[in-house]
């Protein structure tokens, strides 16, 4: 009785959660309905793709930026056909803005950045709460200040022996693994492995995978699930791949904000959907072993145990030298219990990226040019003593930065799904006062006339599409598709200097640019380098009857062929 009874209790409370959710739903539809207007007049006169979904009144266009093949093309069919600013339909019968422009580029990321919102912060507050990744405005820019110095050269050059530390846990586990022989190595799996192992070390001072055994960590389990959900649900049968989150963000972004925190978590409870209920596991483990490591952290600080601070990377890592500074900053400047967990949270997703996408980039591309690979080879082995580069000289070695540079331009492989600080291929904003963009090349509208700036109602979402502003032929020339790291060996073009495109990084997007640039980035590079530099000395790479191909989604993955869906790169791989 007493069973039935909870049961009919947590099903009424159920369909009384998802009742008032469907009422407030209801009503945001309504009002999306009157602004459709509004956006409609701003933007009628500016050229775009006509919708080509079937299934209209909800996705229009955003299959096609989710499609796990042909987005990456349509995305580049778009740039070309209707340049450097364009509108895309998009959910609910509304109108989003597609810019690679540089003066718009510009507006959005540097001169207007605090008119210009992340489009998805409130869903990314259910994930990470308040890290540097969600929060806005004046917290953003305390907690951004308080980190910059953690991420200097000075810090790069001090905690690059952690990197070779892990890098050469790598490369024994892997030749332990060809110990009979040349043979195939799913390379992408232990670029993966090692990605996350130099999260644990050098941002969060613990070890998750010591790569040379294989171990059970909760924590790392979670990590590697969380960075795994590019995984696809075909919904609607015929419209093609879909990331079931991916859509559930762009359709549910103005909901997620609705009530206080625990009627949120209660909506959440009750969506029957099971990817859903998978990522709330991930994201209850990983904030519970966030506090635990923060704890641990917190009491050795306090009670200047050095010891227990110096277990894991003599004490180098990202958070035990956050925490330091927190404790000696003002009061007005510290930061909060929460945000210092939050990030933890932020680390982990801004730091598995780059080096596990980037660097098996690169090493497929090397296995596809095995005299740029060669070439690659001896210029790291002449810079070399004992197996490690000294910081400054791995920085400065010409091709392997222009190879990196190069990938870095042409296969920024992560669209903003996570928000992550690493290479960015897309980022959404959203408009949150009515503005207006200027434009540095005008664009021809649809009755002829030019426009020199836009008018943008508050709400409005601009999709910012970095890849085409790294690839744009009239800046970057004719070849601007091809991968050319020799490029970088001469001046750049006139027009890119004259542009101005707001990049960190090279006069790329890539790593974005003003307020939230990726703090990071140049952390990144050096462990892509690390990795790099010690894995082309000890191995060659070969490619295999598999051919690799890239996949669309909030983080570009390989697999062996179209049809396959398991995330995997095949290569023949020999000690040397």
């Amino acid at each position: 009785m007493s069973i039935a009874a909870n049961t009919s209790s947590d099903t009424m409370e159920h369909l009384s959660v998802l009742t008032a959710f469907t009422a407030f739903g209801l009503g945001f539809i309504v009002l999306w309905a009157i602004r459709r207007r509004v956006c409609k007049s701003s933007f009628r006169n500016i050229p775009g793709p006509a919708p080509a979904s079937w299934w209209k009144c909800l996705l229009r266009n955003v299959h096609q930026l989710n499609g796990r093949h042909g987005a990456e093309q349509w995305f580049k069919q778009l740039a070309e056909t209707y340049g450097l600013l364009t509108t895309i339909a998009a959910p609910f019968g509304r109108t989003w803005l597609h810019v690679y422009d540089p003066k718009a580029l510009y507006a959005i990321t540097i001169k207007d950045q605090d008119v210009w919102g992340k489009s998805m912060q409130n869903f990314n507050k259910l994930l990470i709460v308040p890290g540097l990744l969600t929060t806005e405005g004046a917290q953003h820019r305390k907690q951004r200040k308080m980190l910059t110095p953690v991420f200097s050269t000075a810090y790069l050059r001090n905690v690059t022996p952690l990197f070779y530390e892990t890098a050469h846990k790598l490369r024994d586990a892997m030749q332990a693994e060809l110990r009979d022989g040349p043979q195939g190595v799913d390379v992408l799996r232990w670029m993966g492995r090692a990605a996350l192992e130099l999260v644990g070390q050098g941002l969060l001072g613990c070890s998750f995978d010591p790569l040379v055994e294989d171990i059970e960590d909760s924590f790392g389990e979670s990590v590697k699930a969380s960075c795994e959900i590019p995984e696809y649900w075909i919904w609607p049968p015929a419209s093609g791949a879909l990331n079931s989150l991916a859509i559930l963000r762009l359709t549910a972004v103005p909901f997620i904000g609705l009530g206080p925190a625990w009627f949120r978590r209660k909506i959440v409870d009750a969506l029957p959907i099971d990817r859903v209920q998978r990522m709330k596991g991930i994201v209850d483990t990983m904030h519970r072993h966030s506090v635990e490591i923060m704890d641990e952290k917190r009491r050795a600080t306090r009670c200047g145990n050095e010891e227990q601070l110096a277990h894991i990377g003599d004490g180098k890592d990202v958070m035990t030298v956050l925490l330091r500074a927190n404790m000696m900053a003002d009061a007005k400047e510290k930061l909060s219990d929460d945000e210092l967990v939050a990030q933890i949270s932020t680390f982990i997703l801004a730091g598995m990226d780059t080096t596990s996408n980037a660097a098996s980039r690169i090493l497929h591309i090397l296995a596809e040019k095995p005299a740029v690979q060669d070439k690659l080879r001896r210029e790291v082995l002449e810079a070399q003593y004992d197996g490690e580069i000294l910081f400054d000289r791995l920085m400065e070695l010409p091709y392997l930065d222009a190879v990196c540079r190069e990938t870095l331009r042409l296969y920024v492989s992560i669209a903003e799904c996570a928000n992550r600080h690493s290479p960015v291929r897309l980022l959404n904003r959203c408009a949150l006062q009515d503005t207006v963009l200027p434009l540095q090349e005008p664009i021809r509208g649809k009755d002829g006339t030019l426009i020199s700036q836009v008018t943008v109602p508050k709400g409005t979402f601009a999709i910012l599409n970095l890849w085409a502003s790294n690839t744009n032929k009239a800046l970057w020339g004719e070849d601007a598709y091809e991968w050319k790291p020799e490029r970088w060996f001469a001046p750049l073009p006139r027009a890119i200097e004259e542009a101005r495109v707001p990049g960190v990084y090279s006069h790329l997007m890539s790593f974005r640019g003003g307020g939230r640039s990726c703090i990071g980035f140049k952390y990144a590079q050096l462990e892509l380098k690390v990795i790099l530099s010690v894995l082309l000395s000890n191995f060659g790479f070969e490619l295999t009857e598999k051919p690799i191909c890239w996949n669309h989604a909030g983080v570009m993955y390989p697999t062996a062929g179209k049809e396959s869906r398991r995330p995997e790169m095949p290569m023949r791989v020999s000690q040397l």
